[in-house]
């Protein structure tokens, strides 16, 4: 990240993060209002919408803990938030990193909320096959994954220009 570019304004960045945050929210809203915990409906065959409540984090990672998980996973996507606007402001110049961050962003913040209205986060998305079914997931996790992979671009395309 050293000498490249840096100037730019941090509101659009912040922008996308507030749209993933509204997109996210608006489609969690939606499946708890017209789904039942459980409840699956077919859209393909091997894609559902369904209702599935992670008290866990990714790969409903530590999910059966007593309860604190939901306290340290507020605290540390907390955290993360502050420390991604830092970033975000120190380096708006530089448009796929921002560009990842704020996805980043968006779905961090989108699955605090969830936590702290609901003490879990609601996922409906899932992906399966020939009885395998990746595990749920919603829009924040996609736009986390889709920001973590622009990460990965950002830095390969900086390694390849460094050359």
């Amino acid at each position: 990240m050293a000498g490249r570019r840096s100037t730019g304004s941090l509101l659009p960045w912040l922008g996308i993060a507030l749209a993933v945050v509204l997109f996210d929210q608006f489609t969690k809203t939606l499946i708890v209002g017209n789904f039942e915990l459980g409840d699956s409906r077919v859209v393909t065959s091997f894609f559902n919408i369904v209702r599935w409540h992670n008290t866990g984090a990714a790969f409903s990672f530590l999910r059966d803990a007593a309860g604190w998980q939901r306290w340290f996973f507020i605290g540390l996507g907390s955290l993360a938030a502050v420390f991604i606007v830092w970033l975000l402001n120190r380096h708006s110049g530089q448009r796929l990193f921002s560009c990842a961050l704020a996805l980043i962003l968006g779905g961090a913040v989108g699955n605090v909320i969830d936590r702290v209205l609901h003490g879990y986060v609601v996922d409906f998305l899932q992906v399966h096959y020939a009885g395998w079914a990746f595990p749920s997931f919603n829009v924040a996790d996609s736009a986390i994954t889709i920001g973590a992979g622009l990460l990965i671009l950002d830095e390969l395309l900086r390694v390849r220009r460094a050359r």
